[in-house]
């Protein structure tokens, strides 16, 4: 499986447990699915997750009768596509109904009436990215993306990942192949936008994937006696913010002693760079072996459940 596939695998294994937020996620989908009008109702996706997400709450929310076309065996890529149609005329009608829609939409917008709340953004988020995104392999590049095909839909989009709270993620738009692409480029941002959707793997794989890099990259500019060690030093950041990572996550982060969170963000800021180099910009600065308690301090509290 890609990447790709792997972080909504992770997305839909959590599925939202309250109506409200399910209602929400499901909108997205059909929104940005294949047609979505008071007389059709089309989804298709070439992801057997996604596909079966999808089922599983328009079946539950509007025990909606569907028709299923699964690909072949086999088949791979644009080939590879699972299609669901709900059968029912009056039941396309009553579910664009629902949501607020009019037969004179000719081009959908979100209708922010049916997200009344954060969490309710965050389930629309996370629909929408089931339904029309995708992320690189962070070896290969830092992108993910939803695309879209109306422009005005997918600023829609982009605006409301924009709008989230305590999470600074702005994408860029253009146009590309006939849809209008939402995407992010940055590294922290797409790692941001990963966690926000329940996608936390995924989002350490990324960051353990840059503290690599940036080690790889400090090597190749030293000598080969020094490889070995940088080698290691990668190793330990990787679970040192991986450590940093699950407090924050758990919200114990904020919980920390001064000393420790100070140590915490370094790391954080710096997955490249040795203890002792940590440690001399510290103020005071202070021992190798000092920053080593601290972070190993760290790493236990994170394995306390």
């Amino acid at each position: 499986m890609s990447f790709s596939s792997d972080t909504k695998r992770e997305i839909c294994q959590k599925l939202s447990t309250r109506a409200p937020l399910q209602y929400s996620e499901l909108y997205a989908m059909l929104l940005l699915g294949r047609e979505f009008t008071s007389r059709s109702i089309i989804f298709k996706t070439e992801n057997e997750d996604v596909f079966s997400h999808f089922v599983f709450l328009i079946s539950r929310l509007f025990k909606a009768k569907c028709e299923v076309v699964a690909p072949l065996k086999g088949q791979s890529g644009r080939n590879r596509a699972f299609t669901v149609t709900v059968t029912s005329p009056e039941k396309c009608r009553k579910i664009f109904e629902h949501y607020g829609h009019e037969d004179r939409d000719v081009n959908l917008r979100v209708n922010r009436a049916n997200i009344d709340d954060e969490e309710e953004q965050r389930a629309f988020i996370r629909g929408a990215f089931l339904a029309c995104g995708s992320v690189t392999d962070p070896e290969k590049a830092y992108h993910l993306e939803f695309a879209v095909s109306h422009r005005n839909l997918c600023m829609d989009i982009c605006r409301l990942v924009d709008e989230i709270q305590d999470c600074d993620v702005s994408p860029k738009l253009l146009a590309r192949g006939g849809n209008y692409i939402g995407y992010i480029k940055d590294s922290e941002q797409i790692t941001d936008l990963l966690t926000y959707m329940g996608a936390v793997v995924a989002s350490m794989n990324v960051m353990g994937t840059k503290a690599l890099k940036q080690v790889r990259n400090t090597a190749n500019r030293r000598a080969n006696s020094e490889i070995a060690n940088l080698q290691k030093t990668a190793s330990a950041s990787a679970r040192q913010i991986k450590a940093i990572n699950k407090l924050k996550k758990d919200g114990r982060y904020n919980l920390l002693p001064e000393e420790l969170k100070v140590v915490a963000q370094l790391r954080y800021d710096y997955p490249e760079l040795t203890l002792r180099d940590l440690g001399a910009k510290l103020d005071p600065p202070i021992s190798r072996s000092g920053v080593n308690h601290r972070l190993e301090k760290i790493i236990r509290l994170a394995e306390e459940d």
